[in-house]
């Protein structure tokens, strides 16, 4: 039973692995686009993509995967498209309910993530700017050379929070019927086994921990951007 158990959870924690990898590669360069219009100085850009990040950021994950999954079916914009490559366990891990789970999620968490580059950004002075442009440098320069380099050592510890919540988060998928961890381990529920659930915990207890270790020696190279 451990084994058959073992290899299930393993089989759904694989699956809330890449919608949490995902997940990432698209939020994290969305989030930092959202923050510049956020910080546009052409005020109806800045006001929308505002209402936008209060709207992500003020209402439930759960109800934005709701939203996102049925909600173009209901109003006839839209299916979520059918994956058939011919390779089964692709076909069957990239299925319309994780497509629908790993926008909603990139959606959401680039929100948050705009906010924490956003708050970065504007906590360097603007005499980084200046010396930049004193020393020749274009604006893109001053901006990937100067700027960024000191933003990414300031936003590691809230970003670092966030990426380890959003691991977590990716149980809330199971609502609509993604099979990550959790969905799998309320299978054994039929059959009056609750441990599952303790066990799927202990997955997330692991790589929770490998991510706080990388993150901790991440911000240790970091450390001589002191400010």
């Amino acid at each position: 039973m451990l084994a058959e158990v073992t290899y299930q959870l393993g089989n759904g924690f694989l699956l809330a692995f890449l919608l949490f990898a995902i997940t990432l590669i698209i939020a994290l360069p969305l989030g930092l686009l959202i923050s510049f219009c956020t910080m546009s100085k052409f005020a109806p850009l800045r006001v929308f993509f505002k209402v936008i990040v209060w709207v992500l950021r003020g209402t439930p994950l759960m109800l934005q995967l709701f939203v996102i999954f049925y909600g173009p079916g209901l109003i006839g914009l839209f299916n979520w498209p059918t994956v058939n490559t011919g390779w089964v366990w692709f076909d069957k891990t990239f299925d319309t309910r994780f497509i629908a789970a790993f926008v909603a999620f990139s959606i959401n968490y680039a929100a948050y993530f705009s906010e924490i580059f956003r708050g970065g950004i504007q906590s360097i002075s603007k005499g980084q700017y200046e010396a930049g442009e004193v020393l020749g440098m274009t604006k893109g320069q001053i901006f990937f050379k100067v700027i960024l380099v000191q933003v990414i050592k300031r936003i590691i510890p809230p970003m670092s929070n966030e990426i380890i919540t959003l691991i977590k988060d990716t149980s809330l998928a199971n609502t609509i019927a993604v099979y990550e961890i959790i969905f799998e381990a309320k299978k054994f529920m039929s059959d009056g086994l609750i441990w599952p659930f303790f066990y799927a915990g202990l997955f997330y207890l692991i790589f929770v921990g490998i991510l706080t270790i990388i993150f901790n020696k991440l911000e240790k190279k970091l450390s001589y951007f002191r400010v």
